[in-house]
Formats: C-alpha cells, structure tokens, sequence
C-alpha cells in the first residue's frame, strides 16, 4: 500500500547512535526535521551537517530530556508549529545499560524504566494529541528484539521497558482504530536486533550488524509503514518467533 509522503519528522535520541543515523537518512530524502536530544551541542553540529549536505531541507533542535513530561509537552508542540504540523512522530530516546535485579544498587534499573517507558509515553501523549488535531500521522514506536522475552543479568530492566512499549504502541493503535476520525493515523513498533551502538555495547551477538547497515534497514522499514517490523528483518523476525515458543533456559542461551 502507498502512503504519503511524511515531510515533517520529529525524532526523540537525535544526537547519536540510531537516532542521529535516521536524521541522515531522512535528510537524504529531502524531509524536514525537528530533532530533540539532551546534548544541544551534538544536536546542533548534527543541524549544521544536515543543512550543509541538504541545503533544500529545514533542521530545527532543541533541548529535551524525555524524562521531564512538562518540557515534552511544552517543546513538541512548539517544534511541530516551527516546521508548519508533524507528519511522523519517532520515540526513539532510550537508554540501555541496568544491572542486575537484587544486586544491591536499583537505581541504573530505575532510570533505564523511567527513560524508556515514562520518556516514550510522554513522546507519544505529545505526539498523538497532534495526530488527532490533524486527523493524520505516523507514529513510531522503537521497542526492541530483546522485548521478545525476559532477558538475565544486566538486561532485564532494558527487555521490560522495550516490552511495555511494544504494548503502548498497541494499545494507542487500538485506541485510534476504534475512532473513524482517527483511523487514518499510523502506529508501526520497530523492534531492532543488535546494531553497533553505544547501547549494545558489551550485548553484540553473532548478527550483529553495523550502524549504517542497521539504519538503513531502520529507515527503510519506516517508510514502509507496517504495524511491526523487525530490523534487520533477517535473522530477527524468525529469532523473535522462537524466543516466544523456546522454553525459558534454551531462550536464556539463545538471547
């Protein structure tokens, strides 16, 4: 199925790893981007590269710690104004190291839960209540392979909240879908194996891929607007088929 063409993009984790790679990739396309990080400064070399590379394109940033709801409320709207309305939506601010559960400091956990599960639900609050104005968008949301399945060690917290997103997605999909004037607005989960970025590190397995292939796979699936994909899409949509089925131990081994 065709879609249309989503000019405007406003993506979350801009200033490194996935998120600055998909600003490239959609800057290539000739789309117009707002992009939000903590680091302003990675923000704006990035802004400063796009524009050189892309001069036909606009690039607004700004500051955004996904963890304050009051500031993603405030800063979404206004960066979707600044570029005329928001066609597509990526919450892809997230962080990836815990330890692991009982091992006497919670407090990595804590942060990776409160990062990717309450930092995404504000992104996609922010992010729907636009949708709905305008009765059109795409929102996208990046879960992970590893939200297949409780995950051991230093990657339970990470697999949880990946996981809990993979259902937010789903359920604000079934929200819209119930709702004839908002039908019209997508919701594609992507779930990511192992890409060479600083949030896999010490966690890169045999398929591993590296970042500009993984990006690439990212944009491209995208674009293409499924409810779900899996990138690459070889080998984790069927590694994710058998993490679901396998018992507990081989998963564990698997994962």
């Amino acid at each position: 199925m065709a879609h249309p063409v989503r000019q405007r993009i406003l993506l979350t984790g801009a200033s490194s790893g996935l998120g600055a790679g998909m600003a490239r990739q959609f800057a290539a396309r000739g789309r117009d981007l707002a992009l939000v990080a903590r680091r302003l400064d990675r923000l704006e070399v990035l802004r400063d590269e796009l524009l050189a590379r892309h001069p036909g394109i606009r690039v607004a940033v700004a500051p955004l710690d996904v963890d304050d709801p009051a500031a993603v409320a405030a800063v979404v709207p206004r960066l979707a104004g600044e570029l005329g309305g928001l066609d597509r939506f990526i919450a892809n601010a997230g962080l990836g190291m815990g330890t692991p559960v009982g091992s006497g400091d919670p407090r990595p956990n804590r942060q990776v839960l409160v990062t990717n599960v309450l930092g995404t639900h504000a992104c996609c609050e922010a992010a729907v209540a636009i949708f709905r104005a305008q009765g059109a968008g795409h929102l996208v949301v990046v879960s992970s392979v590893a939200g297949v399945r409780g995950m051991s060690g230093t990657r339970t917290a990470y697999a949880t909240s990946k996981a809990a997103d993979a259902v937010l997605a789903e359920g604000i999909r079934a929200d819209l879908l119930g709702d004839r004037a908002t039908r019209a607005i997508r919701v594609t989960t992507v779930h990511p194996g192992f890409i060479e970025t600083d949030i896999n590190t010490g966690r890169r397995g045999p398929f591993t891929v590296d970042l500009d292939t993984g990006v690439t796979a990212l944009t491209a699936a995208i674009e293409r607007e499924p409810v779900r994909a899996y990138v690459p899409e070889w080998p984790w949509r069927p590694v994710a088929a058998l993490l679901r089925v396998l018992p507990l131990p081989v998963a564990r081994r698997l994962a």
